[in-house]
């Protein structure tokens, strides 16, 4: 772990897709299609590669059911909950920016 607090955050979520993931699961669990579709642009590689990431890191947890075809879910944990308030700020900071530069 980076020494400087903030370093160890981005390290964390300082990718674009790992802002949006927690974002989108702040509302609830989602499965993989659902998680896509509401980010959009981001490749089916990428999201599976970040969502690993995130599931490794402790702030995503991943629910496999023994379906036929099989179903994941993914929800964040109590870690990836307590980034509310960040992905707040994000927002805050970035609907001033907008106003002021519309």
């Amino acid at each position: 772990m980076p020494a400087c607090p903030v370093e160890t955050t981005l390290s964390l979520i300082g990718d674009k897709w790992m802002v949006l993931v927690p974002r989108d699961l702040i509302t609830g669990t989602k499965r993989f299609g659902e998680l896509k579709k509401f980010i959009g642009t981001v490749s089916q590689k990428v999201l599976t590669a970040q969502l690993r990431d995130m599931v490794e890191n402790g702030l995503v947890h991943r629910k496999v059911y023994a379906e036929v075809p099989p179903r994941v879910e993914y929800s964040l944990t109590e870690l990836g909950q307590s980034l509310q308030p960040v992905l707040d700020a994000i927002r805050n900071w970035g609907e001033n920016y907008k106003s002021k530069n519309a």
